[in-house]
Order: C-alpha cells, then structure tokens, then sequence
C-alpha cells in the first residue's frame, strides 16, 4: 500500500459514464490516483494487474451483481471495499456487506462524504497495519493483550459477551458491521437472525460507553443495517 506522501490508488468500478467523469475531475487534486473499469470483469482484471489500495464498486454492473464481485474478490485479497449503491432496498447492501464489503454509500451522495469514507479507510488500513495491541481513539483505549478498557482513562468492566461484541467492532472500527455479522460471530451461527440479543447488547455497550446512551456519538446505527464504531 501506498503511505507517506505517495497517492493511494482507488479502483472505481462503475459503469455510470457521469459518474465516473465527475469523479475523475475531484480525484485529481484529491491524494487519490483512480483507476477506472465499467465491469466486474474488468474490475477484477484491473485488482489482480495494478493492486489498488481502495476499491470503490457499484452494485449495478452490466454483466452481473456487484455482490459477486465482492466474493471473488474477497478469495484473495483484503483490500477495502467500498459499496455505491443507487438501491432504494437495504438488502443489496446488506448482501454485499456481509460478502465482505466494509463500507457503503447510497446514491446519489456528495463528493464530500465520498471522500471523508475513502479517508476513513486509509485509516483503517494504517491501524491494520500496525497492528498493535493497543486501540486508541478519542475517549476510547483497549488493551487486547489483558483485556482491558478505558474511556476517558477511567477502567471500565465488561461481561465476556459486551467485551467479544465490542472488539469486533473496533476489529471493523469505521465500517459498518451488518447485525448477521454480529450476532454470528458473537453468538454464533444459530443466532444470526435474533436481532433482540443484538439490540439488548448494544444498549448495555453505550450505556457504558457514552455520555447519552441515547444520541450516541461512538457506536453508530446504520439503519436496517448493521452498527459502526466511529473513529
């Protein structure tokens, strides 16, 4: 991956003509280096030939469902991939999310925020990265090697199961992590669907992790979808 002052490179795969020229013209004085394909296939080809460090991929492709894309994808590489959906439903979403997309965006959506996710990104590859075992952001300190947790310096106790939830979601932190996804990694695979356990869970983690369980600024909820950790 690119670091330092180097341009990262994004792979945008899109078969939208505008939404590709617009994009072209903000990525060049963006940090970012694009490179473009209108196909999975092509998409494919160009993430084996020039190894971006970020893929952008739209659901919509002309020869097939971006979410298979995401699964051949995901056979050989952990570059991050970034959903653009032009959906009204969650379920392509969803589907792509839990095929192992770490982010997603609906369109039509602002260039701004675009590019606020691809930082988020590059944030999470640098924290991969490093891979220490020692979380830090904002507030929030974790200590994996002993299990420890502080907010704002103050230790904090968690059950096993708050603790399993909440390091899975600074696993992921900046991605939306769809409630499947948690439920079966927590909880396991016969309990992907009870959505109750998720809910209960993730009050009792913001009524110790927030200021005002009820507007959270730390673990976001991505409607119908799934839960973030910001970062």
């Amino acid at each position: 991956m690119s670091n330092g002052n180097l341009t990262h490179k994004v792979l945008l795969v899109e078969d939208d003509a505008a939404i590709t020229s617009l994009l072209r013209t903000y990525f060049r004085d963006s940090g970012f280096r694009l490179i473009e394909a209108s196909t999975g296939a092509q998409g494919l080809a160009a993430a084996i030939e020039k190894r971006p460090d970020i893929i952008l991929l739209d659901l919509g492709l002309p020869d097939g469902d971006g979410v298979d894309v995401v699964i051949a994808l995901r056979e050989w590489c952990r570059t991050p991939i970034l959903i653009m959906s032009g959906r009204s439903d969650d379920d392509g979403k969803i589907r792509a999310l839990d095929a192992g997309a770490d982010d997603y965006i609906t369109k039509p959506f602002s260039v701004g925020e675009l590019m606020a996710r691809l930082r988020v990104a590059v944030r999470h590859i640098e924290l991969r990265e490093t891979e220490s075992p020692i979380f830090e952001s904002g507030p929030l300190k974790i200590d994996f090697a002993h299990r420890y947790v502080w907010l704002n310096d103050e230790l904090i106790k968690f059950t096993p199961l708050e603790y399993k939830l909440l390091s899975l979601l600074v696993k992921h932190c900046g991605k939306v992590v769809t409630h499947r996804q948690l439920l079966r990694e927590v909880w396991g695979a016969e309990y992907q669907e009870d959505s109750q356990y998720l809910r209960v869970y993730m009050g009792y983690l913001r009524k110790k992790l927030e200021p005002t369980p009820e507007s959270p600024k730390l673990i976001l909820t991505e409607h119908r979808v799934g839960y973030r950790l910001a970062i």
